[in-house]
Order: structure tokens, then C-alpha cells, then sequence
């Protein structure tokens, strides 16, 4: 089957960065998206370098298994070239970048992936993330100990535990190669759309017919006006055995990698104390998600234990909560239930006799609301017709006077 592709990029700032950290590409047959951090001095440097070394990649092979071994190699060309970018540039240490990319050749997917961006995959009316993050709250719903909505709002879920950058000369990649068709829609983007717009609604965007950049756009949209807190950046692979539009004819690359590359002078080769256990972006707005990359198994340790102090925090909030509103529900009974006995009626008690009853007419299930209170001598059939009728349908009374009145007057009546 001859590739026909078609598909769109684009790339968004977002409604609170100050700059674009992503960067994106969409070519002939390769497509990435990588999402910088590092802070406003390294995120965007770190994910144009790797895109800028990666697209490199965008040639054919003779299978996907090749394709899936030159994906790889330029990954890990690019996490070097980030290394010695740092080695020259100090200021920059601590930037990395996730990346997520893959290439088409023929009728199966090449994939490579690390980090928290995601590769998802449309076909026949369902979605699914083909692609794993590498990040802290994976591992706690990998375990069971927290679901995918949990992790979806976990402070800690922009903690990633592998990416590309200065860290690591040999990063663990994650490769494989899968089967597409006709059909197919492939989805590749970074956490500023995943991690705000909701799977069902990424679904639905996807389920349409509209092109490749429509679709992007709509997506977008949709980041947009949840508030967009951080950069957001969007790859449509379109899977088609014709070429009706939007054929990529000319590569596209959105974001960072698609201006100049700017930075500082080189420094003398000087390398800048390295933090010990984390990186943190040191130039992020507070409302945004922050990135760390832990380096140090005390460090995942510490993370262990400060999420279970936050599952014990929740349990005790929980249970205080649900205690409150358990006694706020039997206070609101008991000052109901003293209410009603400070009112008072006139009916006919199950002897047949006129009586005085405390409380109101009404019974909640099985519970009565009201008793008898002063049972009288006069019998509800001496009453005359009228009275009689009254009283089995019972009367109001203002308070325990009131009632004692309407019975005197009842008990005159049968006299007459």
C-alpha cells in the first residue's frame, strides 16, 4: 500500500505561558510533537533541538523495523546533542524535553516515546492511548493505588521519570511498530491538550470527518476555553488510500523549532552544579503544571510517602466530612421533630373518642409524627353530623388552649 498521509500541525502558546516550549512537525512520513522544560530559558531550546535533530528521520525505509532503529538513533542523537548543548551552555542545565514521534512506512507505524506527551490511535468508532507516560502517578495507577481520574487532578502529576536532556547519556526509549489501515486516525500531542481535555471528548473530536487541521483546530478550541494552562501542540496523521487533501507536500513544523534558535554565547566548558536528586523548571507560573525528573530512587521514595500522607489526609477529610454531615443531618431532625411537637390538632382517637393529639398529621414511613395527648370523655358518634366530619378530618389548634377551646365547644354541642 503506497502512503498517502494526510495530516496537520499546529502548535499553541496556551492562555498562560509567556513562551512556547513545544515544538511539533509533521513531514512526508515522521511526525513529532516534544514538549520542552526547563523554564522560560531552556523548554523551548531543549524540544526545537530535539524536533530540529529528530526530523532528520523523515526519509523512507525499506521496512518499519528500520524505520523503528533510525527513530531510536535520533532520539538518542538528539538527548546527545542536548547534553552538549548544556556542556556549552551552563545556564541551560536542567532543560529536557519529552518526545513522542512516529513514521509511517507502508501500512504498519514505527513509534518512539518518552516522556508525558501522547501518541493515541482513532479506528472503527473507539479511541486508544497507544503510548505509556513515563511519569510518577503512572506508576501509582500501574500499582492500583490511584485510578486515571485521580491521576488526571494528582499534584504530582507532571512528575516524569524519564525524558531527554543532560540527565542521562543512554535514556530509556520506548519502541515498537503496530499495524494501521485505512481509517486509521493517528493523534500525537503534548500534555497541554490530554491533560485538560477529557478522553471522550478528544473521541469525539476524532469521530468526525472534517480534515486533519480542522480537527486540530477544534482541538485546540477545546484546550482553549478550559483554560489552556499550559503550551499545547497537536499532530494529525490521517490514514487514506487516496489523496483528497491536506497531503502533506511540504513538512510542517510548529512551535519552538520552527523559529531560530536563540541563546547565549558558548561559556568556557564549565558544567554548572547539578541538583542532586530533581530537576524543576525554575521560570513556571504557579497556576501551571510543573515538571520535575528525580534522578534519585530517595527522591521516588519521598514521593511514595508524601502521596500516602496525602491518602491518609484525604481518608481522615473524607471521614470527618461524612461525621459533620451525619451530625448535621441528626441535628436538623431532632430541632424538625421538636417543632412538630409544639403543635396541636383535634381528632378522633382509635377508641372513638374525641381527643387532643401533639404534633402534626403527616408520618414519615413507619415514624408517626404525632400522639395522642389528652384523650376526652365525648364520643366522635354523639357529635351532629357536621362536628363528626370535622373532627375525623381533625382541626387545627393554635397551641394546647386553643385545642382544649374546640373541645368544650364539641362537648357543648352534644348537649344540645
Amino acid at each position: 500500500m503506497a502512503n498517502s498521509n494526510r495530516a496537520a500541525a499546529l502548535s499553541h502558546v496556551g492562555k498562560i505561558r509567556s513562551n512556547n516550549q513545544d515544538s511539533g512537525y509533521a513531514g512526508h512520513g515522521l511526525f513529532v510533537v516534544a514538549d520542552g522544560m526547563g523554564g522560560h530559558a531552556g523548554g523551548d531550546v531543549a524540544s526545537a533541538i530535539a524536533v530540529n535533530r529528530i526530523r532528520e528521520a523523515d526519509t523512507e525505509y525499506a521496512s518499519a523495523t528500520e524505520a523503528e532503529f533510525a527513530l531510536q538513533s535520533a532520539l538518542i542523537a538528539a538527548n546527545s546533542l542536548l547534553a552538549e548543548t548544556v556542556f556549552e551552555h551552563p545556564e541551560l542545565t536542567g532543560m529536557g524535553t519529552t518526545v513522542s514521534a512516529m513514521i509511517r512506512v507502508g501500512d504498519q507505524i514505527a513509534l518512539a516515546h518518552i516522556g508525558d506527551s501522547r501518541i493515541y490511535l482513532y479506528r472503527d468508532g473507539e479511541l486508544k492511548q497507544v503510548s505509556t507516560d513515563h511519569t510518577f502517578v503512572q506508576r501509582l495507577v500501574d500499582s492500583g493505588r490511584i485510578t486515571e481520574e485521580e491521576a488526571m487532578v494528582h499534584p504530582r502529576r507532571s512528575v516524569l521519570m524519564r525524558v531527554l536532556g543532560d540527565v542521562d547519556a543512554s535514556p530509556e526509549i520506548d519502541t515498537w511498530v503496530l499495524d494501521t489501515k485505512p481509517g486509521d486516525r493517528w493523534l500525537i500531542c503534548s500534555d497541554g491538550l490530554s491533560g485538560v481535555v477529557k478522553n471522550d471528548e478528544l473521541q469525539a473530536a476524532l469521530a468526525t470527518r472534517d480534515a486533519p487541521k480542522q480537527v486540530a483546530e477544534k482541538l485546540l478550541k477545546q484546550s482553549l476555553d478550559a483554560g489552556a494552562p499550559d503550551n499545547v501542540t497537536v499532530v494529525i496523521l490521517d490514514i487514506a488510500d487516496v489523496t483528497p487533501g491536506d497531503v502533506v507536500k511540504d513538512p510542517v513544523t510548529v512551535g519552538s523549532a520552527a523559529a531560530p534558535l536563540q541563546f547565549g554565547e558558548p561559556k568556557p566548558a564549565t558544567r554548572a552544579s547539578r541538583l542532586p536528586t530533581l530537576r524543576l523548571h525554575p521560570v513556571r507560573p504557579s497556576s501551571g503544571p510543573t515538571h520535575f525528573e528525580p534522578q534519585s530512587e530517595d527522591y521516588l521514595d519521598e514521593l511514595i510517602e508524601e502521596d500516602a500522607r496525602r491518602a491518609r489526609r484525604r481518608r481522615v477529610t473524607w471521614m470527618v466530612g461524612l461525621v459533620v454531615l451525619v451530625l448535621a443531618i441528626v441535628a436538623a431532625a431532632f430541632i424538625g421533630y421538636q417543632w412538630t411537637q409544639s403543635r396541636y390538632f383535634v381528632g378522633a382517637s382509635s377508641a372513638g373518642k374525641v381527643a387532643i393529639f401533639q404534633g402534626v398529621q403527616q408520618d414519615l414511613g413507619p415514624i408517626s409524627l404525632s400522639h395522642v395527648y389528652e384523650e376526652t370523655p365525648v364520643v366522635v358518634n354523639d357529635l351532629p353530623a357536621y362536628d363528626k366530619q370535622l373532627v375525623k378530618q381533625t382541626i387545627n389548634a393554635d397551641d394546647l388552649t386553643a385545642a382544649r377551646s374546640i373541645v368544650e365547644q364539641l362537648s357543648d354541642a352534644v348537649k344540645q
